[in-house]
C-alpha cells in the first residue's frame, strides 16, 4: 500500500520547492559579471568618436529600434568592431539576465548587417548568452527558479527524466516550439541537470530557425507594424512542423521498446 507522498519505482520524484539565500561568493561572481560587461562597454564607448549617444538605448518599441538603427548606420561602415563588439555585449547580457526585448536585437542584426551576417551574429550571441545564464543559473539560479516557476520547473524536471535516451531531441522540440519559454529553458537546464553539450547543440541548432524569420524581417524594418507581423500563421507553422520532426525519432524508438 503506497503512503502519501511515497513514489513508487521508476517514478520521478518531483521537484521540491524551496527557499534558498544567495551566499557571499554568489553575490560576487554575479557582480562580477555585471562589472564585466559594463567594462566593455565602456572600452567600446571610448573608442568611438565624440558625438551625441543620446539615441543609444535598449528599443522598447519598432519606433525605438528605427531611431536605433538609423544611427548605428552611419557608424558601421567606419568603426565595425566598435559596433559588432557593442551589439554582442548587450545581446549576451540581456540573455544572462533575462532582459526583454532580444527580439528587437535581432531585428537590428539584419538591418545592419543582411541575412547571412546577421544570422550569424544573432545565433552566436544568442548561444553564448544562453550558456552564460545556464552557468550563472547553475551557481545562483535555484532560488530564483524555485519562486517564478515552481510548476514548470516540476514538469521540466519530470520529462527530462523521462527522456534521457532522447534529451537532445527534446531539447531541440523545446526551442523550436512554445512548449516553454526560453528563458525558463536557459536558468531551468543547469537545475534539472540538463548536460551543458546537449544545451549548447539544442541552442545553437534550435535558434537557427527563429532567427531566420526575425532577422529577414529586420531588412524590412520600416514595413513592420507590429511584432505580430513577425509570426504570421504559416511562420509558426513551419516552427511546431520542426519541432515535432525533432522529437519523432524519441518516439519512434519508445515505440520498438
Amino acid at each position: 500500500m503506497e503512503r502519501e507522498g511515497e513514489t513508487t519505482i521508476g517514478e520521478v520524484a518531483p521537484a521540491t520547492p524551496r527557499r534558498c539565500s544567495l551566499s557571499f561568493w554568489e553575490v560576487t561572481t554575479a557582480s562580477g559579471v555585471v562589472l564585466g560587461f559594463l567594462v566593455g562597454l565602456l572600452c567600446v564607448y571610448l573608442t568611438m568618436p565624440q558625438s551625441d549617444y543620446s539615441f543609444l538605448k535598449l528599443p522598447r518599441n519598432l519606433q525605438d529600434l528605427q531611431i536605433l538603427r538609423d544611427n548605428l548606420e552611419i557608424y558601421t561602415s567606419d568603426y565595425t568592431v566598435q559596433v559588432l563588439v557593442g551589439y554582442c555585449l548587450v545581446y549576451v547580457f540581456m540573455q544572462t539576465f533575462m532582459i526583454p526585448g532580444t527580439v528587437f536585437m535581432s531585428l537590428l542584426a539584419g538591418a545592419l548587417f543582411g541575412v547571412i551576417k546577421g544570422m550569424a551574429l544573432v545565433v552566436s550571441t544568442a548561444t553564448a548568452g544562453a550558456s552564460s545564464c545556464f552557468f550563472l543559473s547553475k551557481l545562483i539560479g535555484r532560488p530564483l527558479i524555485f519562486s517564478l516557476w515552481p510548476d514548470k520547473l516540476i514538469f521540466f524536471q519530470d520529462q527530462v527524466a523521462r527522456r534521457k535516451d532522447g534529451l537532445l531531441n527534446y531539447m531541440l522540440f523545446l526551442r523550436l516550439t512554445p512548449t516553454l519559454p526560453n528563458t525558463f529553458i536557459n536558468v531551468a537546464s543547469p537545475i534539472v541537470d540538463v548536460p551543458y553539450h546537449i544545451f549548447f547543440l539544442a541552442t545553437f541548432i534550435g535558434l537557427i530557425p527563429a532567427a531566420y524569420v526575425t532577422v529577414r524581417a529586420g531588412i524590412a524594418l520600416g514595413e513592420l507594424k507590429s511584432l505580430g507581423d513577425l509570426y504570421d500563421f504559416s511562420s509558426m507553422a513551419t516552427l511546431f512542423l520542426i519541432g515535432v520532426l525533432s522529437v519523432t525519432p524519441t518516439l519512434i524508438s519508445k515505440k520498438k521498446v
